[in-house]
C-alpha cells in the first residue's frame, strides 16, 4: 500500500468525507495547510453535497491534480486543454477500475438523495459502501500520476 493510498483510506475511516480523505492525504505535497485543505474539499463529499453526483474521490483527485499541475493564465488556450485532458484521462481509468465516476452509481442507489445528513460512521457503514476503494483508488491513481509527471 502506497503512502498516500494509506492516508487517505486512513483519513476516511477517521470520518473525513471521500473528497477531503483524498485531498487531505496530499495537503503536504501541495503546501497547503491542514485547515484549509479539510474545508477547501468539505463541499464535494457524497457526490458534492451528498447530491450523488461526481464521487468525492475523484473530485479530491481532480482538485490535487489541479493544485499541482493546473493552468492560472485563463488566456491559454492550450494550457486549458492540456489540463481537461489530463483529467479526462484520470476520470477514464477510475472508471475503467471502478465503472463509474458517479456517486450513486458506485453505491448501486437508483434515486436521488433526499438528505442532507451524513450516515453515521458505523462498522456497518464501512461494510456496506465501497467508499473507501474509491478513496484508495483515486489516491493511487494520484500518486501514480505525480510520479510519472
Amino acid at each position: 500500500m502506497g503512502i498516500y493510498e494509506e492516508k487517505a483510506s486512513a483519513l476516511f475511516k477517521s470520518g473525513y468525507n471521500c473528497a477531503q480523505a483524498v485531498f487531505l492525504a496530499f495537503a503536504e505535497k501541495m503546501n497547503i495547510d491542514r485547515e484549509t485543505a479539510i474545508k477547501l474539499s468539505s463541499s464535494f463529499g457524497g457526490g458534492i453535497g451528498r447530491m450523488r453526483e461526481v464521487c468525492g474521490a475523484v473530485s479530491g483527485m481532480c482538485m490535487v491534480i489541479g493544485v499541482l499541475y493546473g493552468y492560472s493564465d485563463v488566456d491559454d488556450v492550450t494550457a486549458k486543454k492540456e489540463h481537461y485532458e489530463r483529467i479526462r484521462k484520470l476520470a477514464a481509468e477510475f472508471k475503467a477500475e471502478n465503472g463509474s465516476i458517479i456517486c450513486r452509481e458506485l453505491l448501486g442507489i437508483k434515486t436521488a438523495e433526499k438528505s442532507a445528513a451524513p450516515e453515521p460512521r458505523t462498522e456497518q457503514y464501512f461494510h456496506s459502501r465501497p467508499c473507501e476503494k474509491m478513496v484508495a483508488d483515486a489516491a493511487i491513481l494520484t500518486e501514480e500520476y505525480i510520479n510519472t509527471h
